[in-house]
């Protein structure tokens, strides 16, 4: 075994290869086996095709773990447990134990719909087949989940393919006793996460280039990611190395703290959040071209009733007016985007709701509209609060409406979490 057990993830449903559902498990799965100490050695997604399935798992068969999600329904195509049964050399039957429970689960909600009967009998027999010395995994929904081991190859867990019934699964998977003896091998050296905002991959890699030349990185692995306009700069250390990565961080920090956001995986979500509440601030948005993304992002966490006031969507001039008392003859003047306008949404949502800081938000999101003064991408943000600071910013953002769009929203997120002074160096602590 390498210093790490080694896993893989394959994700099953033809439906996720012809693009009309992404794929939620598999990031799911890597990233909590990642976690867990795994060396994760590849993610596969495959049809319901028995083939496909069975070439797969020969093909991982070489990994410690390999977990499995989708196949697990009642229908004919769902051959997962099948599939991994002949894989692992463990020939299915009936627990009649677990059939009783999938049929308690589902008795009453089927006898108020009407489907109860003998196609519902069928799809409870099926599910109820585990291959012989399976651990089985109780149902979330109606499939259960297995762990089995094949005869000097991996261990194989196989999750049902909805997300919430996974996810709900995940618990027990770590407590079965397969999985857990696994577990207990696996080196559980803490990753370091950092996040940074306006700082491009090649600047962390010149950084790293650098380190090189002093450092020996070869036992930290670093994994960067680009993820709503912040950049990730993830280090996963091998054991005995996590000095080594503290010290990596520590120079990538002292060579880029400006942009730093944080240095324990904190997001800004996270800490504009905790700021808002630790002040006692409430924020309100005046929003044009984002439509109302910020303040949906603004509430997405639970618990931002606290610092949310709310926000109005004033897309026409008629609404600027109207909703935010934005001047008509100031949009004559300037235009609708402009700084001016932004900074006059800003101070009118903060007016209407009450609130400590006010967001404004006006741009050219494209792909039509644009000028060679204000083209496309053009976008006007201002922040106000209530003791008179005000920070503005009207760059050209790259990209096309969608993109535009998301991307006026995350610098939005990072504007607000300036004024609540979270941001520079040291701030992050």
């Amino acid at each position: 075994m390498s210093e790490r057990p080694t896993a893989s993830v394959l994700v099953t449903g033809s439906e996720l290869l012809t693009g009309h559902v992404a794929d939620a498990n598999g990031p799911f799965v890597a990233r909590a086996l990642a976690d867990l100490g795994f060396a994760v050695r590849r993610v596969l997604l495959v049809g319901d095709r028995p083939d496909d399935l069975r070439s797969a798992l020969e093909f991982v068969a070489g990994d410690d773990l390999v977990v499995t999600s989708g196949g697990l329904g009642p229908t004919a195509d769902d051959l997962t447990a099948e599939i991994v049964a002949e894989f692992c050399a463990a020939p299915m039957a009936v627990d009649t134990e677990l059939r009783g429970r999938i049929h308690a689960k589902v008795a009453g909600w089927a006898t108020r719909a009407g489907w109860a009967g003998p196609a519902l009998d069928a799809a409870t027999e099926k599910q109820s087949r585990v291959p012989h010395g399976a651990c089985v995994l109780e149902p979330v929904g109606t499939a259960p989940g297995l762990v089995v081991t094949r005869p000097g190859g991996p261990i194989v867990v196989v999750l049902p393919g909805p997300p919430r019934e996974l996810t709900g699964m995940w618990p027990a998977v770590l407590v079965a006793e397969p999985v857990a003896e696994l577990l207990a091998t696996a080196p559980r050296a803490e990753p370091i996460l950092l996040r940074f905002a306006g700082l491009p991959e090649s600047e962390i890699a010149a950084t790293l280039r650098e380190v090189e030349q002093k450092l020996d990185l070869s036992r930290v692995e670093v994994i960067t990611c680009l993820r709503r306009s912040e950049l990730e700069v993830d280090l996963h250390p091998l054991p005995g190395a996590a000095e080594l990565a503290g010290e990596l961080a520590d120079r990538v920090v002292r060579a880029h703290r400006r942009k730093l956001i944080s240095d324990d995986g904190r997001t800004t979500d996270e800490l504009l959040a905790g700021a808002l509440l630790e002040k006692g601030w409430t924020v309100a948005t005046g929003e044009s071209c984002t439509g109302g993304l910020l303040a949906g992002r603004l509430v997405d966490r639970a618990g931002s009733s606290a610092y949310v006031a709310g926000g109005v969507v004033a897309y026409s001039d008629e609404a600027k007016t109207a909703l935010l008392d934005v001047p008509a003859a100031l949009i004559a003047e300037h235009g609708a985007v402009s700084p001016q306008v932004a900074r006059a949404l800003a101070d009118g949502a903060r007016a209407r709701f009450g609130a400590d800081v006010g967001v404004g938000i006006t741009g050219v999101a494209g792909p039509d509209g644009g000028t060679e003064a204000k083209p496309v991408g053009y976008v006007c943000f201002c922040v106000t609060t209530a003791d008179g600071e005000v920070v503005a910013r009207d760059p050209q953002l790259p990209g096309g409406r969608a993109d535009v769009r998301e991307r006026s929203v995350d610098l939005a997120m990072h504007l607000l979490l300036r004024v609540t002074g979270r941001t520079g160096p040291g701030a992050h602590r």
